[in-house]
């Protein structure tokens, strides 16, 4: 069987589906969750719910779930403990239990849709494809291969995430994606696509991405910087695309405080820099972080540095400091930096 009708048998056999979105779900993971719960209904499935966890914070993605009516649930742990025994666990634009995502790391998951980088995954049913732009792709080709009926949100919710996690066609764009676009397009509704494409940005966003500009270090072609604290965690990865276009950067990154992390989001179109082996490296002792190799995140908690001062500002000193250390170190850079002025 193709692995689309071997989904299929596996979801006629259930009665409940839980999908998982990674922490703070982009519209790749967000398409994709509910493409899967479309599917899992074609199949029989009738109790399906789609769990995430974090915040919906970016004025792209919120108004995404708001025009597209997902109805998403918060994540709690009795989500993967108390279930039926013919109940399946899904992770869609992820594949690993405790990484990017609440379940607990020692968690059975059923199935794995994905295309992140990654190793050893576990789960009954796997499609793990790391040469393609967006997991919307694989879902897409599932919808056109198993003939699941394909309304015009799916298609509009489909056709965004992938333009989105491409950079429209620009970031690891694979023929798949123009095949999967070119079955979607005229599905989709353009004009809800375009309201996407142009969310209004709050004070909050425009004041972090002003921040990260008057931080901003350059060293070689690596510019590092901080938004300081702030409650718009998606205004990093924003920040970050826009400074790794300053002229001479090929690498950018980006950290700052959010409640009770320090997120940081990485660019780089430099192929002789994988930002996701960096970001994995320089924190996997002290939080998770990962991704594509032009593009990644992490996630550290702040527990060990409150340990030092209840300061917000000596904190972020701290946090600068050691972040900055780590970065410098796995990067291979000299200790010297240009400061704003010179970046």
């Amino acid at each position: 069987m193709s692995l689309p009708q071997q989904l299929q048998k596996l979801l006629s056999e259930s009665s409940e589906i839980n999908i998982i979105c990674h922490n703070n779900p982009d519209p790749d993971c967000l398409a994709s969750a509910l493409a899967l719960g479309r599917i899992s209904a074609a199949a029989g499935i009738d109790e399906r719910n789609i769990f995430y966890s974090g915040d919906i914070s970016h004025q792209q993605n919120r108004a995404f779930v708001n025009l597209l009516n997902i109805d998403l649930k918060p994540f709690e742990h009795a989500t993967v403990k108390d279930r039926p025994s013919d109940s399946l666990l899904a992770f869609v634009d992820h594949s690993t239990p405790g990484r990017n995502n609440q379940v607990p790391a020692d968690t059975a998951v059923d199935i794995v849709i994905d295309h992140h980088p990654a190793e050893d995954i576990d789960a009954r049913f796997v499609d793990h494809r790391e040469e393609l732009g967006a997991a919307a792709t694989i879902l897409t080709e599932y919808i056109r291969d198993l003939d699941v009926d394909l309304n015009t949100e799916l298609a509009t919710a489909l056709l965004f995430a992938i333009r989105s996690d491409t950079l429209d066609f620009l970031r690891g764009a694979s023929p798949a994606e123009y095949d999967a676009a070119g079955f979607l397009h005229d599905h989709a509704d353009q004009e809800m696509i375009r309201q996407f494409s142009t969310p209004s940005v709050s004070g909050g966003t425009l004041d972090a991405i002003s921040t990260a500009i008057d931080n901003r270090r350059t060293n070689a072609s690596v510019l590092i910087s901080h938004v300081g604290r702030t409650t718009e965690r998606d205004s990093l990865p924003q920040a970050v695309d826009y400074l790794v276009r300053l002229e001479g950067v090929q690498t950018a990154i980006v950290f700052g405080l959010v409640r009770n992390a320090i997120h940081i989001s990485a660019r780089s179109p430099d192929p002789r820099v994988h930002v996701g082996d960096i970001l994995h490296e320089a924190f996997k002792d002290v939080g998770s972080g990962g991704g594509h190799h032009d593009a990644a995140g992490a996630e550290i908690s702040l527990g060990i540095f409150k340990d030092y001062t209840s300061d917000d500002e000596e904190l972020l000193n701290i946090v600068e400091q050691v972040i900055t250390a780590r970065l410098v170190s796995e990067l291979n850079l000299s200790e010297e930096t240009e400061g704003s002025d010179s970046a």
